[in-house]
């Protein structure tokens, strides 16, 4: 590592209470490990914390392993030290110690309430007949993506019994999966679990060109974003739509998770990906205009 990467690096660790050292940065993380990390991280401190995208430099990218004498990324550091990676800041997480370091209130580790219905149960414990010391392992990420898996415990799992099934979850699992009904269905496509959680962001709502213009009057929709490029944006737009650039998806980060979000393309396919990118990051009133741009100008 030269002098001057060494430099930096101790120059972000001192002046930061707490830097995430990762691939991407936390709207956009450019590797699981990562994403899982700054999720912790953000729910602790919010937006409270400092980061560094090592993809920018390829001497910092290794010169971060050199430094803390640490093989992988992310690193985070608190109070100039060198907590870990992803496994050690999760563990440390679940198990208090995360929020003992950054002197804050002990966890709620309550036990999600969780609904099996009769053949839910059934089919469960069919599935569950030859896992041996393994145990019945559920995690719903800061996205919703929820997931059930046959695995070892890790020892800090919290532990939710239904009908005599036991379901092991980390502590973000759990405050998502409070209230949670789990059904199996049997239908053409197949047969499955089905899941209704009430903690998961509403569906995109779909808005047509009278419902987004009355909006627009009455002072409802104030923040409409278009996903098209720069030089589409340019040649023909919504008036008072602004283009969803790096510069906006940060004003967005900021906003409250409730604000009334509006995202618009050519047609309406586009940007409803934007749409589902923000309903799995906890915004709860989000529409997608329907026939797009075109449709507005038709």
């Amino acid at each position: 590592m030269n002098q001057e990467t060494k430099q930096t690096i101790e120059n972000l660790v001192n002046n930061n209470n707490c830097i995430l050292f990762m691939k991407g940065n936390p709207q956009h993380p450019q590797c699981g490990f990562s994403s899982n990390t700054v999720g912790i991280v953000k729910e602790l401190l919010g937006e409270n914390f400092s980061y560094c995208n090592v993809l920018e430099n390829s001497d910092l990218r290794e010169g971060i392993k050199e430094f803390g004498n640490w093989p992988t990324i992310p690193q985070l550091y608190i109070n100039k030290e060198l907590v870990g990676g992803n496994d050690i800041v999760t563990e440390m997480y679940n198990t208090g110690e995360l929020h003992s370091l950054l002197g804050m209130q002990q966890p709620d580790k309550s036990p999600a309430k969780i609904t099996l219905s009769p053949k839910a149960t059934e089919n469960i414990k069919n599935g569950m007949q030859d896992i041996g010391t393994n145990v019945l392992m559920l995690s719903i990420d800061a996205q919703f993506n929820t997931r059930f898996s046959i695995e070892q415990p890790k020892g800090y799992e919290i532990i939710t019994e239904c009908q005599d099934i036991k379901i092991y979850m980390d502590i973000g699992t759990s405050k998502r999966a409070d209230g949670m009904e789990i059904d199996w269905v049997e239908d053409l496509q197949g047969a499955g679990l089905v899941i209704k959680n009430p903690n998961e962001p509403q569906p995109v709502k779909q808005i047509s060109k009278k419902e987004l213009n009355e909006g627009i009057e009455q002072g409802k929709f104030q923040n409409i974003y278009d996903t098209r490029s720069e030089q589409q944006f340019n040649a023909q737009s919504i008036p008072g739509s602004k283009r969803l650039d790096k510069e906006n998806m940060q004003n967005i980060e900021k906003m409250a998770k409730d604000a009334p979000l509006v995202f618009v393309c050519a047609v309406g396919n586009t940007s409803q990906g934007a749409c589902e990118f923000y309903r799995k990051k906890g915004y709860t009133n989000i529409h997608n205009l329907a026939g797009g741009v075109a449709g507005w100008y038709s």
